[in-house]
């Protein structure tokens, strides 16, 4: 099948996109990972595409010691091998890693990826997971956005029609934290069947202190569990991360579909944050060392 037409415009500013994301149906394009497969499939029929590869400034990974900032053109691969963004919050390149294939990840990109809100997309659930936020331009200015207020469901955001993310921030990993990611899928590139994203974090004396999980096609919205209950002041060496996983089982809520079973879903949950929470631990030894 072949997209519905439509018109094409490729801005060269910020504000000259915003003028024709302006006009009602307008749509934009970045990477195109997510957009074409749903025109080619009519599922999506914009009037306009709005293409922002020629604005400058959008390209850009930005690391700091409070965190890192990509912006809305930096492709996956490129997040991929930053190795200084990689350092400052080391879960972007372990979820990136897992994002679809090569070719996929070297057009498609980390903010695309989220502002398409997809449940079954690696990227926003790591941006729950770190407690990060977008950056929405309009033509009243600019705004920065919590994850919590961004997502309001299953490829739906909250920003308004003729605005774009133009970025999206994730905070540096607290200090002696250690962070793991991993996911089963069908095959290697595929959508998740289910993922997991985990923070553990250490106190001075090596106890666990506070551990986070974020789950992959688990939920309609990104959502992040604490489960420290289970491990709370534990020695890490003998946290019961089991304990942990047994935690997480009850407090997801996944759904059915084509692919896997709520009761598959919720097993996988268990065995995941089992995993790599016991990765993450390792990690925050080092780092606490």
């Amino acid at each position: 099948m072949k997209p519905a037409p439509f018109r094409y415009a490729d801005p060269s500013s910020l504000g000259e996109a915003l003028a024709v994301l302006s006009d009602e149906g307008a749509k934009v394009l970045a990477g195109g990972q997510s957009l074409l497969p749903l025109l080619s499939m009519r599922l999506a029929a914009p009037a306009t595409l709005v293409d922002i590869n020629r604005i400058p400034g959008l390209d850009a990974v930005e690391v700091t010691a409070d965190g890192v900032t990509v912006g809305a053109l930096v492709r996956h691969d490129a997040l991929l091998r930053h190795e200084g963004a990689s350092a400052v919050q080391p879960l972007l390149a372990r979820a990136t890693a897992n994002v679809a294939h090569p070719a996929i990840r070297n057009r498609g990109t980390t903010v695309g990826s989220i502002a398409h809100a997809d449940p079954s997309g690696e990227m926003t659930s790591v941006l729950a997971l770190t407690d990060g936020s977008v950056t929405v331009a309009t033509t009243a200015g600019s705004e920065v956005v919590g994850w919590r207020d961004f997502f309001v469901g299953p490829l739906e955001t909250s920003i308004p029609a003729g605005a774009v993310v133009t970025a999206a921030t994730f905070p540096a990993l607290p200090p002696r934290s250690g962070t793991a990611f991993a996911e089963v899928a069908r095959r290697k590139g595929d959508y998740a069947v289910c993922g997991a994203g985990v923070v553990v974090t250490l106190s001075e004396d090596r106890r666990v202190e506070r551990v986070l999980a974020s789950y992959v096609s688990v939920g309609l919205t990104p959502e992040v569990h604490d489960l420290t209950e289970a491990v709370a002041g534990s020695p890490v060496e003998k946290a019961d991360w089991a304990a942990a996983g047994a935690l997480a089982r009850t407090l997801v809520d996944p759904d059915t579909d084509i692919h896997a079973s709520a009761d598959y879903r919720r097993l996988l949950v268990g065995v995941l944050t089992e995993r790599t929470l016991a990765d993450a631990a390792a990690e925050a030894t080092g780092r606490a060392a």
